[in-house]
């Protein structure tokens, strides 16, 4: 079977190596070229899995750079390690007639250590630093790289980027069937052919011609719409570790055992302590509070990837030494100090990011890149973020959360969903007041209360410097010109999670006087930032991932020498998309009090649909931009 596979990557490398093509950019499709920065001529991945611990990957790459904006799009660089080694790189350079003009081997690449800062890892870079003098230009890259580790199996986009043209794309993986090989296609559906074929121990995806996906607002993430093929083995080896994905519950179980067990030990005098600590304590939330704010106080994070120690984490005893780990040595650390107080936890591995992203739930493999704590507490999960010495305990900002997980637990595997925040619990509550005088100059303070994700992108501001916070509410009162912020003031309740600001300003000229009238933003503290771009074509579906809901209640003193011309009637919009409505109450002591309310919900719309969205945001820009008119007493 070996000779079998050894005959398949001779001819496959001699079909690879010896083709003749013709580059000539002239021949490219303008259906292609049109908003695209790259377009990618051919995009050639050969896989051969010669054995549970024995897979070489064959890469042949050849994309026309059409300005500085696609040279990211070049793709001439592997990454290597202890247990993968480039076995050959090179590359050339042809000008736009499809004339090679410059012949790179490995010598001309650049290699660099990945480890810098708080990464400690064996993974190193080899890359070309290619600067044209001129485009376009076409690099043809060509590389061949070995590796034990057959836990990943690389994934296929026909596509892999917006403003990115594709005349083709392949992949082809050789396998052996007794490994248990497997696959799964997603988003198969977007009007991308892609043609499969497939024998007893091969697998071929192809597609041609693919136009280039344009950026629009609200596109899900490119994992959510992008066709793409996810490819995995039942039987796999990740660093000289043998491992089996037939079913979560059996993948759980061998994770347990092989990646988790025996790294809990800790020194006796921890234990002592932590004992001591707890006390005579008896609530295990009360007591995973005391633990979590044990290991805030101890440790920092580092990241780790060493070989096994990319995906299994150091031992406790090691952590609780160092004082630092990454967050499977952070996660276990804690883990195992419940353990000693008797409260159970479970290790859980996510894919952490802003944007949401769920472990595939029916395809069982090796998946996420980032660990939590699940501690289970009267029937709710406690989610721990142990890598941080800020996150306030059991919240979970958009990092991990809403997203598919694997909880791992002695007994097996199981998929959990972590917490989701409805958009009226990502709530901002703003209440405050400003008064224009008779110069247009206006003078005010606001005081806003965050909750939820919108408290996760704001607590972070309390360890800013001065001139970082000033550059942060500069951009924040965006609209407001002459701005002079008098004093900035945080409160950060963690038992609550919430976040406060008192925020006093003014700014001059804030109104426009001409003619004896006086005109104004009413909307002075939290107006709609942009409206979504209007397409001829909308072409991708879209999706507000995460949904909130602001509520503002402003008072408003009115200049004593005008009085009010004209203000807008009240307005109210509901529908599917969320819900918007602004009172204007005019007091007879030239105050007007202003409410507002703007909830905008989560979820995943059809194309077709998206006009309807975007009149639905304009109609609140028009709202939140509408103004006051005064007028000169006589």
């Amino acid at each position: 079977m070996k000779s079998f596979f050894t005959l398949i990557f001779i001819a496959a490398s001699t079909v690879l190596f010896s083709q003749n093509e013709n580059y000539n950019i002239s021949i490219i499709s303008q259906d292609l070229i049109e908003n695209s920065n790259a377009v990618v001529r051919l995009k050639q991945k050969d896989v051969i899995i010669s054995s549970r611990k024995a897979m070489t990957v064959s890469t042949k790459s050849v994309v026309t750079v059409l300005n500085d904006k696609g040279l990211r799009h070049m793709d001439a660089s592997e990454y290597f390690n202890n247990s993968s080694k480039i076995k050959s790189i090179e590359a050339v350079i042809l000008n736009r007639e499809g004339t090679e003009i410059k012949k790179l081997k490995r010598r001309d690449f650049k290699e660099v250590s990945i480890s810098e800062g708080s990464i400690i890892t064996d993974n190193k870079l080899v890359y070309l630093d290619y600067i044209p003098t001129i485009y376009p230009f076409t690099i043809v890259f060509e590389s061949v790289v070995e590796t034990s580790n057959t836990a990943f199996i690389p994934s296929w986009y026909p596509s892999e980027s917006t403003n990115v043209g594709v005349e083709m794309a392949s992949v082809t993986i050789n396998y052996l069937p007794e490994l248990g090989f497997k696959y799964k296609e997603l988003n198969f559906d977007s009007g991308v052919k892609i043609i499969k074929k497939e024998t007893a121990n091969s697998i071929t995806f192809s597609a041609t011609a693919i136009p280039p996906y344009k950026y629009e607002d609200y596109s899900p993430s490119y994992q959510n719409f992008f066709p793409h093929v996810l490819f995995g083995l039942t039987a796999f080896n990740l660093e000289g570790v043998e491992g089996v994905a037939s079913d979560w519950k059996s993948f759980g179980s061998w994770m347990h055992e092989s990646l988790l067990k025996n790294t809990t030990e800790l020194p006796l005098e921890t234990q002592n302590k932590i004992k001591q600590l707890v006390g005579i304590e008896k609530d295990p939330l009360k007591i995973t509070k005391i633990i979590y704010q044990y290991v805030q106080d101890k440790t920092r994070y580092i990241s780790i990837q060493l070989g096994i120690g990319g995906w299994k984490p150091m031992l406790a005893k090691d952590v609780d030494r160092l004082g630092y780990g990454d967050c499977k040595a952070l996660t276990n650390y804690t883990r195992s100090l419940l353990q000693i107080v008797g409260v159970p936890s479970y290790y859980t591995v996510i894919y952490g990011g802003s944007e949401i992203r769920s472990l595939q739930d029916d395809f069982v493999s090796m998946q996420g890149n980032h660990v939590i704590l699940g501690v289970p507490v009267e029937g709710k999960i406690q989610w721990l973020e142990c890598t941080s010495q800020v996150t306030p305990f059991g919240f979970q900002g958009d990092f991990t959360d809403n997203r598919l997980a694997l909880m791992i637990k002695p007994e097996g595997g199981e998929i959990i969903r972590t917490h989701e925040f409805i958009a009226e619990k990502n709530s901002q509550i703003s209440s405050g007041n400003f008064a224009i005088d008779n110069a247009g100059t206006l003078k005010g303070s606001v005081t806003i209360n965050s909750r939820g994700i919108q408290y996760d992108s704001k607590f972070g501001n309390e360890e800013k410097s001065a001139e970082e916070r000033t550059k942060f509410y500069k951009n924040y009162f965006w609209h407001i010109n002459n701005l002079n912020l008098e004093k900035i003031n945080f409160t950060n309740d963690k038992e609550n999670v919430e976040f406060q600001e008192a925020i006093s300003l003014q700014a001059a000229n804030y109104a426009t006087i001409s003619g004896g009238r006086m005109m104004f933003s009413i909307n002075a503290f939290n107006p709609l930032r942009a409206v979504p771009q209007r397409y001829r074509t909308r072409n991708n579906p879209f999706e507000v991932d995460r949904g909130f809901a602001d509520y503002d209640e402003i008072t408003i003193q009115l200049p004593s020498d005008y009085a009010v011309e004209a203000k807008p009637d009240p307005f109210e919009i509901k529908n599917k998309f969320g819900h918007y409505k602004t009172e204007y109450i005019l007091t007879a002591d030239h105050t007007l009090q202003y409410k507002r309310t703007y909830q905008l919900n989560a979820g995943l719309y059809e194309k077709d649909e998206y006009d309807t969205f975007r009149k639905f945001i304009e109609s609140i820009g028009k709202m939140d931009n509408a103004k006051i008119v005064l007028i000169k007493k006589p």
